[in-house]
This record gives structure tokens, C-alpha cells and sequence, in this order.
């Protein structure tokens, strides 16, 4: 075998290289974008969701479903919004009259919030109307 045939060769085998970990028996499996429970005074308020990297969604260990592509989009931009305040572990307390109280934890840490918590950044508005939009059109939860 020539140097060149060798280098092709090589230059190939370390092209696939990365792609080697990312199948198995069972096919591929995504990272998790983030977990979320939201909680409140009524059994129908609370739900958790699992969001992974490809938009696949599992609401309080349910049955596998499928964010359309925006909410995919939106999932992806609130992790990458959450990413300080999950480093920094924020947690904000309710004021009085809240309803919902959030826990959210992603590869960076755990943010907790109310909805009605003071000084929140945006991403936690964000958050909890995704929370909503899917529970009402992916987890076809009756809010």
C-alpha cells in the first residue's frame, strides 16, 4: 500500500472516528436538554417534562412524543439562556398568591422559581410559558 493510499486510509478512519459512540443495539440516543417539574395546589398543575437534544418529550414518564420544530428551536434557546443561572444554581423564592413553582435542571446545574418570583431573568418567563405551551399541545394536559 502506498503512503497516500495509507494517509486516505487514516485520514477516513479519523473522519468516522466520532461517530463510532453515537450508535449501538438499540440506535442513537440523544443528550437531555433539560428536565423540568412544575408544581402547584391542584394534581393537574403538576408535571414534569424531559426534553431532549432531537425534540423528543416525555411528560411525567409518559409515553415518548415530539416537539414540533419551533418548540425544538425555543427548547434549544432556553437551555442556552439557562446556562448561567443554572451554574450559579439561582433560586428564587415566591412572593405571596404564587401559583406555579418551578425546578429546572440541565448539565449545568438546577434553577427553582415561582411565577411569580422577583428579579427573574427572561429565560424563566421563557421557560414557564414553554412549560405551558407544551403541557397544553404536546402533553395534551387540560390546563
Amino acid at each position: 500500500m502506498s503512503a497516500s493510499s495509507v494517509r486516505r486510509v487514516l485520514l477516513g478512519a479519523a473522519a468516522l472516528a466520532p461517530l463510532a459512540g453515537l450508535t449501538s443495539c438499540g440506535g442513537v440516543t440523544a443528550a437531555d436538554l433539560f428536565v423540568v417539574t412544575r408544581t402547584g395546589p391542584a394534581p393537574a398543575q403538576r408535571l414534569t417534562i424531559l426534553v431532549n437534544e432531537e425534540g423528543v418529550v416525555r411528560c411525567d414518564n409518559g409515553p415518548i412524543l415530539k416537539l414540533s420544530d419551533p418548540q425544538l428551536v425555543q427548547a434549544r434557546a432556553i437551555q442556552e439562556e439557562l446556562r448561567t443561572p443554572a451554574s450559579e444554581r439561582l433560586s428564587l423564592p415566591p412572593r405571596p398568591g404564587s401559583v406555579y413553582s418551578y425546578a429546572v435542571r440541565d448539565e449545568n446545574g438546577t434553577v427553582s422559581f415561582s411565577d411569580n418570583s422577583a428579579s427573574q431573568p427572561h429565560v424563566l418567563h421563557e421557560l414557564a410559558l414553554f412549560v405551558l405551551q407544551v403541557a397544553q399541545q404536546v402533553c395534551r394536559v387540560p390546563e
